[in-house]
């Protein structure tokens, strides 16, 4: 429950620049500038010192004022992202927001295993690297590190909390409950898709039939016929995958889930469909400040949420839980791989970029199956790596308003890269055009061994 804003934050409030933030993030009319960003940053920057010297470093708070601070910060970080500095202490804060929200709904449905959280584990460190060290260096003031640090800790604290709730799992049960994770994953998809054939459903029930018929009086039983410890965690996860295959059987009468839920439903099909096409062509047609309406309206969705559930206007718990919260994770999956898929290239630089991807791959290829071929064949490289040679001033690409993009380096090497390829074609070309005529000289092809012939005779 948030509490009222005190007056002396009053004044912070007003002075919170989100409406600049979001007009800048909706002109997509020009490139969005770095110096623009920074001045944004500084300002906030400058609010958030002021709020700190006036709250006490040990009480929590949550008002208004934090919540569009959070907002501001999160919007902030994927400009971040946007101009290429993926390696900056503040990009790392959407990541470490994105992350939380997967991991508090893991710690809710109990539904993951080690190889789960791995990732998680290496891509926390990997952010908590990128804070320390810009925090040791200076680049960035206390006020914003001191935020991401307790994000970050936040994340850490949730993280070894899922990995304590799998260390009370016996070695024993450690089999039977990765199949299960399995088969309700699997059951969950299957739900999803609104019509589940009875022939993709019926192998999902007999895994689920073998693994209960291990049980004896209700408990898995050891190797030894001892009852290992966390029989509640599999129990339970076996009969929520039970109950997963009578909702789908009940979906499969009504073709639809409950009249009350549809329209979410339909929404989280329509947020879904969107944020695959992203994770699809993300290099060409993401800015990531376009991923800010989607956190807000998964958001939404997820406050919808009573005690985790999705009611009524009665308050009743309809059918179709189980495929909304599959949809509404699945959503901020495709987020968080999207944030942490981002090159640390410009967006000014990204179409550049992506022509040499383009390129050396096309390239590769032809190295690949060899020729024949000739120069014609190689002029639509060497003049696409002219064009974007052409582009750089004193070797660095320069932006419209004269500044040095982020991602300088990721994209000369590209371009070298294409080079090499396209110089190691032309010398193929050359060595294949040397062999042709040592062949005609051996086969004795030439005037004179035909004069020479025509004298014998």
């Amino acid at each position: 429950m948030t509490t009222p804003v005190s007056q002396e934050e009053l004044p912070i409030l007003e002075a919170v620049i989100g409406n600049r933030l979001t007009a800048l993030k909706k002109d997509r009319g020009e490139f969005i500038k770095p110096s623009d960003v920074n001045s944004l940053y500084q300002s906030v920057i400058k609010q958030v010192t002021k709020l700190n010297d006036i709250r006490n470093d040990a009480t929590v708070y949550n008002n208004r004022l934090d919540t569009l601070l959070a907002d501001v910060f999160s919007l902030l970080s994927l400009f971040f992202l946007t101009i290429g500095k993926t390696n900056e202490a503040p990009a790392t804060y959407s990541q470490l927001a994105s992350m939380r929200q997967i991991l508090d709904h893991m710690d809710e449905s109990f539904v993951y295993n080690e190889s789960d959280l791995a990732p998680f584990r290496r891509r926390l460190n990997e952010l908590h690297s990128i804070i320390r060290r810009d925090s040791e260096s200076g680049k960035h003031p206390d006020a914003m590190t001191k935020l991401l640090e307790r994000q970050l800790g936040d994340c850490e604290s949730v993280l070894g909390r899922l990995q304590e709730n799998l260390s009370v799992l016996s070695a024993e049960l450690v089999p039977v409950h990765e199949r299960l994770i399995t088969v309700r994953r699997k059951l969950i998809a299957l739900a999803a898709k609104g019509c589940s054939p009875k022939a993709d459903l019926k192998p999902l029930q007999e895994e689920l039939r073998k693994i209960d018929s291990k049980r004896v009086d209700g408990k898995f039983l050891g190797p030894g016929g001892n009852i290992p410890a966390s029989q509640a965690i599999c129990s339970s996860l076996l009969e929520e995958c039970f109950d997963i295959v009578q909702e789908i059987r009940a979906q499969e009468e009504s073709k639809n889930v409950a009249p009350p839920l549809k329209p979410i439903y339909d929404r989280m099909i329509r947020l879904r469909a969107e944020l695959e096409g992203l994770a699809l062509t993300h290099r060409w047609t993401l800015r990531e400040t376009d991923l800010w309406n989607y956190s807000q309206s998964l958001q939404e969705v997820d406050n919808m949420r009573i005690d985790g559930k999705f009611v009524d206007s009665e308050g009743n718990q309809p059918a179709g839980q189980y495929v909304l919260l599959y949809l509404l994770r699945r959503c901020y999956g495709f987020i968080y791989l999207l944030l942490s898929s981002s090159e640390p290239v410009s967006e000014e630089l990204m179409p550049i970029a992506n022509k040499l991807s383009t390129v050396k791959k096309c390239l590769n290829e032809v190295l690949k199956y060899g020729g024949p071929f000739n120069p014609r064949d190689l002029y639509p490289y060497q003049l696409a790596l002219y064009q974007i040679d052409s582009m750089r001033k004193d070797g660095k690409f320069v932006g419209i308003d004269g500044s040095i993009p982020e991602g300088q380096g990721i994209v000369m090497a590209h371009l070298n890269e294409c080079h090499e390829l396209l110089e190691m074609l032309r010398q193929s070309m050359d060595d294949n055009d040397e062999e042709e005529e040592l062949t005609e000289d051996d086969d004795g092809l030439g005037p004179e061994s035909g004069a020479t012939s025509e004298s014998e005779d």
